[in-house]
């Protein structure tokens, strides 16, 4: 199997892989333009139908947990049967959740709101089987970088959402979830088109879809794999206090409504392009992958402490910068961290696994943050995301020692 999978793996400057490429990056991209245009405004769309800080954190944690179920479940059928038609699963099933949004939206209805984000997360088999499509067709050497691509697609996603939806809302509520539903269908229309199938029927598995603790088994690095996941979880929960409270301290402190915010949002995802969609294959070469995640970490560290502390609008810019820079270097390393660490037969159940490790953390954190919020102010939720980033940090330190990852230019590990 491993002959097989190397085989098939072409060189980064094929057609094909320059074509996945492509076709992955506008994928995300459409998923992430319509992920940023909702995100930033839940908040405020919860307030409206009469719900709090805490109703955000439940409802972003209902999204998650279903994730976390599901997630999996779809890796390994794109193991099985491909990753293209999981893709277009997702992609139009996203696109009746957000349909459900904005019916939502218009009619007030906090419960159909549940409804929808529930629906998204239990079909959001997307990101994990576009990594799996590239991991397909890359080697060790040029997956971070190809990975980066997936996360330039997001970064821009988030750039343009943001902008859109804090635009958008202010002729309806309604109108930025539709608009986001609109381009998930536009999603699946070009991946019907033109994606290519990158899991060919002689890789497939012609058993039944295996257990998630098929990939901890059956991978050649469990140890490895075990702490990248504990990464994704960590990184996950740092992340998930923006989501929640980030909006909420904005206005409080600042007085600022849905367009401020989507544009610190668009920020992050700009920052994300720039280092995912450029900067991430050289760095990688140069730092080494694992180094680079641990400044990544310490970098998201200080961004969060930052705004626990900001008052005013220029500190909490620069330390939502911090972060962005730091979620930029490590989103595409977790992906690339964990293919390497996965059985080559099973790609999309190793990606789901560490996407559900991930929701998981999505499904904690929002509850957390938005009572954290409640009960001790707006500062507490980044305060407790900087020390799970800290803790992020010592604990990607320990994969020096577990052989994965493009290691420094020079060829001296690096430790």
């Amino acid at each position: 199997m491993n002959r097989m999978k190397q085989e098939m793996q072409p060189e980064a400057s094929s057609p094909l892989l320059r074509r996945v490429e492509a076709l992955v990056f506008v994928t995300v991209f459409l998923d992430l333009v319509g992920f940023g245009i909702v995100i930033p405004l839940l908040p405020f769309y919860v307030q409206s139908m009469g719900g709090s800080a805490r109703t955000v954190g439940v409802l972003l944690g209902c999204f998650s947990f279903t994730q976390l179920l599901a997630t999996p479940i779809l890796g390994r059928y794109s193991d099985r049967y491909g990753r293209r038609p999981i893709i277009l699963f997702s992609l139009a099933a996203n696109a009746v959740a957000m349909g459900l949004f904005a019916l939502a939206s218009y009619l007030h209805l906090l419960p159909l709101l549940f409804v929808s984000r529930i629906l998204a997360g239990a079909t959001s088999g997307n990101l994990s089987a576009c990594q799996a499509s590239i991991a397909d067709i890359t080697t060790k050497d040029t997956r971070a970088q190809a990975m980066g691509r997936i996360g330039a697609g997001i970064g821009l996603g988030l750039i343009l959402g943001p902008m859109i939806g804090g635009v958008f809302s202010q002729w309806g509520a309604w109108l930025p979830p539709l608009a986001a539903g609109a381009l998930a269908l536009l999603g699946a229309l070009g991946v019907f088109v033109a994606m290519p199938e990158t899991h060919p029927a002689s890789a497939r598995s012609t058993s039944k879809p295996r257990s998630r603790l098929s990939a901890l088994q059956e991978s050649p690095k469990p140890r490895a794999l075990k702490l990248v996941l504990l990464l994704y979880f960590l990184v996950f929960l740092s992340m998930t206090t923006l989501q929640v409270a980030f909006a909420l301290l904005a206005q409080a402190r600042l007085g600022w409504n849905a367009r401020e915010v989507g544009y610190v949002f668009a920020l992050l995802g700009g920052l994300g392009l720039l280092i995912q969609g450029v900067l991430i294959g050289p760095l990688s070469s140069l730092v080494g992958e694992v180094r680079l995640l641990v400044l990544g970490a310490l970098l998201l560290a200080a961004g969060l402490l930052g705004v626990s502390l900001a008052e005013h609008a220029l500190p909490l810019v620069g330390a939502a910068a911090l972060l962005g820079t730091g979620l930029g270097f490590i989103q595409p390393l977790l992906s690339s961290l964990a293919s390497q660490a996965a059985s080559p037969s099973l790609q999309g159940l190793t990606l789901g696994l560490a996407q559900s490790s991930g929701g998981l953390a999505r499904t904690v954190g929002p509850v957390a943050s938005g009572a954290l919020y409640s009960a001790l102010g707006s500062s507490a939720p980044f305060t407790a995301g900087a020390l799970a980033s800290l803790t992020a940090a010592a604990l990607g330190a320990l994969l020096t020692r577990e052989g994965i990852g493009k290691q420094r230019r020079s060829g001296k590990p690096a430790s």
